[in-house]
């Protein structure tokens, strides 16, 4: 799952704004459930912030 917390954080840098994970989904290439779980994680680590309800940016 490493892997996929990392991928997924790269993308939400190179964004440059805010994202929904259907945009990561898009960006990444990754299974919804695999972007779910990674974020999850993410989430509960500090690593992302929610700016507004849905979108997600690095912490």
């Amino acid at each position: 799952m490493a892997d996929a917390t990392d991928t997924i954080l790269k993308a939400m840098k190179k964004a440059g704004k805010p994202i929904q994970a259907g945009e990561l989904e898009k960006a990444t290439g990754l299974p919804r459930k695999d972007i779910d779980k990674a974020m999850k994680l993410l989430k509960e680590s500090g690593a992302i912030v929610s700016p507004k309800r849905c979108y997600w940016e690095p912490a």
